[in-house]
């Protein structure tokens, strides 16, 4: 399972990120990505009480709790159903955790070297963030050119008509957030996720 869904991630090639501080505004949210065919997503954890929307997307997708920082998180994520760990940062805590749990943790870097010393810790998915102060598209050729092997996915205002041009620059999958879902109706959230897996499948 650990390493399938990097695999899915990867041939989704679009990972929405949810973040919001009331449950059921998250559960509906995620619904209506859910509904246009998005296996994988994320959950920011803003409060506790987001936990219980974990809980609840988890029977109809695999949900990655996202904003984990401490090991408490972790373990609150992980008993709610999360399958995958996403941290803003890197840390070694959750590496170990990672492994004993058997999930797979998406660690949070911004340098050449950060994204570097996470390969080595072997995680499976480095996160590049916040790709678009860091310089957007360019800034992911820059940093592949010289270490292809990097699986990496950049993310931090991202709009869902720039995911085409990250891919290009050797992006394996791309965070989304608020351009997915942020001042839209439920329809027109699954309407724009199912516009976005067409347009990557071309």
């Amino acid at each position: 399972m650990k390493e399938n869904l990097i695999n899915v991630l990867s041939e989704e090639k679009i990972f929405p990120i949810l973040r919001c501080s009331n449950a059921q505004t998250m559960i509906d949210r995620a619904k209506a990505l859910i509904d246009a065919g998005i296996k994988v997503l994320e959950i920011n954890v803003e409060n506790p009480s987001i936990y219980k929307a974990v809980e609840e997307i988890s029977k109809y997708a695999f949900v990655c709790a996202g904003g984990i920082i401490t090991s408490m998180q972790a373990e609150a994520a992980i008993l709610s159903g999360a399958k995958i760990l996403s941290s803003p940062i890197f840390s070694m805590n959750l590496v170990k955790i990672s492994k004993d749990k058997q999930i797979p943790y998406i660690a949070g870097t911004s340098t050449a070297n950060e994204a570097y010393n996470a390969w080595k810790a072997r995680i499976p998915l480095i996160k590049i963030y916040p790709i678009t102060a860091m310089g957007g598209a360019m800034y992911i050729e820059d940093l592949l050119r010289p270490m292809p092997f990097l699986n990496v996915m950049p993310l931090g205002n991202v709009k869902i008509d720039e995911i085409r041009s990250y891919i290009n620059a050797g992006a394996s999958v791309v965070g989304v957030g608020r351009d997915l879902y942020d001042g839209y109706s439920l329809s027109e959230i699954t309407a724009r996720a199912k516009r976005v897996i067409s347009e990557l499948k071309d």
